[in-house]
């Protein structure tokens, strides 16, 4: 006889128990990290000189990694804040996930930009010296005010989760206990819970496309070929929402293999995202296109030199590569719905993210090896510091997402829960294509399984 599945004992159970190989996953990425605090340290040393940014290229991959991160945090607020507002049921496993990738994301964003900086004091001068015309200062403050709200709006969903583990996991009560807030459950606390998440849920999609278009400014603002475009605000938001949603697609494939969460990210989840990813990639050709035919037609000889080095030039390699991996590739995987399953949605999601890179190179770096200034042209080489510090920045996100897994449910239980108990309100069938459905043995009590491992 099927017995309904115990969601919390799936959920946690992941964090209490090591999946094959978690260790030496661990270790390899402290391992890199460690490699890319020792470049940092001979940058400390010897100053940016040991890299390869020059006169007049004094920007390269730090500033690349910086608008490639900031991009992805639109994966936890715009697509679960919007999806929540829509009332989407579909969208209560995969929202945390989303949420947590935001969050840590920007911490990773904000650090390529003091690695940039080449001495780290120099950050307090924003502080300390405040230049409010300067779209800088704008920067710090939207990722500042973006970053808090994020953590909110992670935490408010929480609450209950963290009541439950307070509950079933005894030698970690001391952690929980204090987070949960004494959350018992009640009519009121819940009403109280879904009104604020519904607030920030409003409060943090405007603060969400400010960010990235104020990224834009920080280049738009300026007078470089190819960079002082009325485009670049909804450009770079359209580019962030693309590269958001094809990073939770790949997390989602992760998680769902290594903890076997198949009851609970199912196709259905694949399928929407991959639609909604579909639409993207349609969106975002229409901005590439739209900016290098405005570029071409205005034939000013400085953003023709821009636009000739990357569609013929050193950078055609790149330009190319990236209009494969975030166009064709994607369009051919995902608008054939024979080829939109999970593998291959996720596939077109690696290609994004891939391509989402080289754009964000491609907008930063060819630009300033072609100035608008009397001066000589520039070449820029990476060297292996900021490898070593690039590959650091991303090995430094994965560690962080691994932590969080071990620590905090990645899928919201209450919210899976309440799904499951809503189900009246809809057919049967179409409850099942998103919520796991009963098992066939009755589960053993969580109580028992969770106590048994921690006492």
């Amino acid at each position: 006889m099927e017995q309904p599945r115990d969601i919390a004992s799936d959920i946690v159970t992941p964090m209490i128990r090591w999946p094959r190989g978690y260790g030496v996953f661990v270790g390899c990425l402290l391992a890199v990290i460690a490699f890319a605090a020792y470049a940092w340290t001979q940058q400390l040393r010897f100053g940016l000189g040991v890299t390869g940014l020059t006169r007049p290229v004094f920007w390269g991959l730090y500033i690349t990694n910086f608008v490639f991160f900031i991009g992805i945090s639109h994966a936890g607020t715009l697509i679960s804040a919007i999806l929540r507002l829509c009332r989407a049921e579909w969208r209560r496993p995969i929202t945390r996930m989303a949420e947590a990738i935001t969050v840590l994301v920007l911490f990773i964003g904000a650090g390529n930009v003091i690695m940039d900086l080449g001495r780290p004091d120099r950050a307090l001068n924003v502080i300390l010296h405040p230049n409010f015309r300067s779209p800088l200062l704008w920067d710090i403050t939207s990722i500042t005010t973006y970053l808090t709200a994020s953590m909110l709006y992670l935490y408010l969903p929480l609450i209950p989760d963290l009541a439950i583990l307070r509950d079933r996991l005894p030698r970690r009560r001391w952690f929980y206990r204090p987070l949960a807030l004494g959350w018992t459950g009640t009519p009121q606390q819940h009403r109280r819970l879904e009104r604020a998440i519904a607030i920030m849920a409003v409060v943090v999609i405007p603060i969400a496309i400010s960010v990235h278009t104020v990224v834009s400014w920080v280049f738009a603002m300026t007078i470089q070929p190819m960079w002082h475009s009325t485009i670049f605000g909804p450009y770079f938001v359209a580019g962030a929402i693309f590269s958001g949603i094809a990073a939770l697609i790949v997390a989602m494939a992760i998680l769902r293999k290594v903890y076997h969460l198949e009851a609970y990210l199912k196709p259905i989840h694949f399928n929407n995202l991959g639609i909604l990813l579909l639409v993207m990639a349609c969106l975002w050709l229409y901005f590439t296109f739209a900016e290098y035919l405005t570029t071409f037609y205005g034939h000013q000889p400085e953003e023709m030199a821009v636009f000739w080095t990357k569609i013929t030039g050193p950078f055609a390699p790149y330009f190319w590569a990236m209009a494969v991996c975030c166009f064709v590739i994607p369009v051919i995987l995902l608008g054939i719905p024979r080829l939109r399953t999970i593998s291959g949605t996720v596939a077109a999601s690696g290609f994004i993210l891939i391509g989402m890179w080289l754009e964000r190179f491609l907008i930063v770096v060819p630009s300033l090896i072609n100035p608008r200034l009397p001066f000589p042209g520039g070449v820029y080489h990476p060297s292996w510091v900021e490898l070593a510090i690039t590959a650091g920045a991303f090995a430094t996100f994965l560690l962080f997402y691994c932590l969080f897994i071990k620590v905090f449910p990645i899928i919201s239980i209450w919210e899976v829960q309440e799904g499951q108990e809503r189900g009246v309100d809809e057919t049967v069938e179409r409850l099942k294509t998103y919520l796991p459905t009963a098992v066939s043995q009755p589960p053993q009590p969580a109580t028992s399984r969770f106590q048994t491992k921690w006492s």
